[in-house]
């Protein structure tokens, strides 16, 4: 009976920790590049402060023929308010060296083939507010 009550108890408090989580986001945004989709999260510490949490996410296909694995491979990064100019100080010079190394970014690095899996299959294209989620058991 303990092992049952321990059980429901850890799924509860998963339950009610995956919800505070939700309730602490306050503005979000997603930005799809490729096989990769980054967001960028604005969420609430207990003191109500806000800070930002960005997440990339690249989605991994394992296994092959009929029955391929997908699972999305998770990166995270919390940014907080007294570091937000050193952090965009120290990205814009990196952007900077990276292009005056090898020239400025084009979007002509990402084929329709990395886009593919973003595409909805009702008119091939999602509006760019719209992220389409195919997951499969």
């Amino acid at each position: 009976m303990k092992r049952f009550y321990n059980t429901l108890f850890m799924e509860d408090l998963k339950r009610n920790t995956a919800t505070d989580v939700d309730k602490e986001i306050v503005f979000s945004k997603a930005i799809k590049a490729g096989k990769r989709i980054y967001y960028l999260d604005v969420k609430k510490n207990r003191k109500g402060e806000m800070f930002l949490a960005i997440t990339e996410s690249k989605k991994v296909v394992s296994g092959e023929g009929n029955a391929p694995q997908v699972s999305f491979e998770k990166h995270k990064i919390f940014l907080y308010k007294e570091d937000f100019e050193k952090f965009m100080t120290g990205l814009q010079e990196t952007i900077q060296y990276i292009e005056t190394e090898q020239g400025p970014a084009s979007s002509e690095h990402h084929t329709d083939e990395d886009d593919s899996h973003f595409a909805d299959s009702s008119d091939g294209h999602l509006k760019s507010d719209e992220i389409k989620i195919d997951i499969d058991f």
